[in-house]
């Protein structure tokens, strides 16, 4: 009689390992799900939601406290005045009261509905509140010399307001009217193709730039060090600084580039290259190529030190010329490493905000979908349609991602 194995993977050691493996692991899911998983279910559910920017704050009770008719000396009358609003300008508050403690050395007068004097405690009960409701409420008092010797003001105890209102985004009310102002705008054509150029050319730019420079640094020569650490500069200088750069010298009143062109007579006049279309657009372009190719020149350049110098030298026995043997022996070991910036670079691109606001924000046909989730967010003040703006971006993300994995990193043995 022949014993049969279990499946490899299945038995209690296997078992125990994998309960281990997942209890080793559960600390870095639960700090992923916090930090990525939880903010991107708070975008998608407030992308449903009618909100405004001043939305996010839950309506509430507004009080302000004063003793009017400004008395001076015992006797003189006055009045405790409140003045109650409703912080919210749409959303009503339920069951609004007020409570305070009437300062001793106040004599109190009548005390007007809807308000109560127990002792010195003050209880209103205004009822609901609509939204931008005012109300306000006089308590008529005389003056006494304790209330004068203490030197308080009934201001000092503020009144305690309560009411119970409901969040819109903690509501039960949804909508598709952000996702349809996103698509029914004129404009978000012309977004989409503005980023998608601007995506895709600068990242291939940053591709092809930084493999030039992989390629010219790859061979050992004196200064080869200085070299590569004055590559690295655009990365590593702060963007405000290199963006303000750039204005500044592109600057079509002031700029140095402007003088040159004019001196070397290429330009009649002054060339406002961050102001007009579609030269903005190729500029924040070139920018973007320009500040993010020593990322690609880095990995590429690690990559080309890596390969074994046999076969190139077989390859000078055989005649083979510098094109040769970039296309046939340097390019297939690259693939790999270049895929892999490619899809990196496109999410940073795709996703890239500060650098377009820094230049021009997002003006003169260089409005991108990151610049767009900010002007709906807080220049219209419209978080809704802002969120919902950033669900189309991860969208289009999560459809380059799925294309990339399922047919480039196939080729490529990804």
């Amino acid at each position: 009689m022949t014993s049969v194995d279990p499946p490899k993977g299945t038995g209690p050691l296997a078992r125990r390992e994998a309960r281990l493996a997942w209890g080793m692991l559960f600390p870095t899911i639960a700090i992923v799900s916090l930090v990525v998983i939880l903010p991107l279910l708070s975008i998608f559910w407030i992308s449903f939601k009618p909100v405004g920017l001043a939305d996010l704050r839950a309506p509430a009770p507004v009080v302000r406290e004063a003793l009017r008719g400004r008395p001076e000396a015992p006797g003189d009358a006055g009045e405790i005045q409140y003045r109650l609003r409703n912080s919210s300008q749409d959303s009503p508050i339920l069951g609004v009261t007020l409570t305070d403690v009437i300062p001793e050395g106040l004599e109190i007068g009548e005390v007007p509905a809807p308000c109560q004097l127990d002792g010195r405690r003050l209880t209103c009960d205004f009822g609901d509140l609509e939204g931008g409701q005012r109300d306000e409420v006089e308590i008529p008092v005389t003056v006494t010399q304790a209330f004068l010797d203490a030197g308080i003001d009934p201001d000092d105890t503020p009144p305690e307001m309560t009411g119970r209102s409901e969040n819109v985004l903690t509501s039960s009310e949804f909508t598709l009217e952000n996702f349809a102002r996103v698509f029914d705008s004129d404009e978000f054509v012309e977004v989409m193709w503005v980023t998608i150029f601007y995506t895709v050319f600068g990242t291939i730019g940053a591709l092809v730039m930084g493999l030039f420079a992989a390629m010219l640094l790859n061979k050992s020569f004196k200064g080869q060090g200085i070299l590569r650490g004055l590559y690295l500069f655009p990365y590593v200088a702060p963007v405000i600084a290199v963006a303000f750069t750039w204005v500044t010298l592109f600057d079509p009143f002031s700029g140095s580039a402007n003088a040159l062109l004019i001196q070397m007579g290429v330009t009649d006049g002054a060339i406002n290259f961050f102001g007009e279309r579609p030269l903005a657009l190729i500029m924040v372009t070139v920018f973007e190529i320009w500040r993010y190719f020593p990322l690609s020149f880095l990995f590429i350049l690690a990559r080309m030190q890596s390969i074994d110098t046999d076969m190139y030298e077989a390859a000078d026995m055989d005649g083979a010329s510098p094109f040769q043997k970039f296309w046939y022996l340097s390019l297939p070991q690259l693939l790999g490493i270049l895929s892999v910036l490619f899809l990196l670079r496109f999410i940073w691109t795709f996703n890239k905000f500060d650098d377009i606001f820094l230049l021009t924000g997002g003006n003169a046909g260089t409005r991108t979908l990151t610049v767009n989730v900010y002007e709906q967010a807080f220049a219209v003040s419209n978080i809704g349609a802002g969120a919902a703006v950033a669900v189309v971006i991860f969208c289009c993300l999560l459809a380059f991602s799925f294309a990339f994995f399922k047919y480039v990193s196939r080729e490529e043995g990804l």
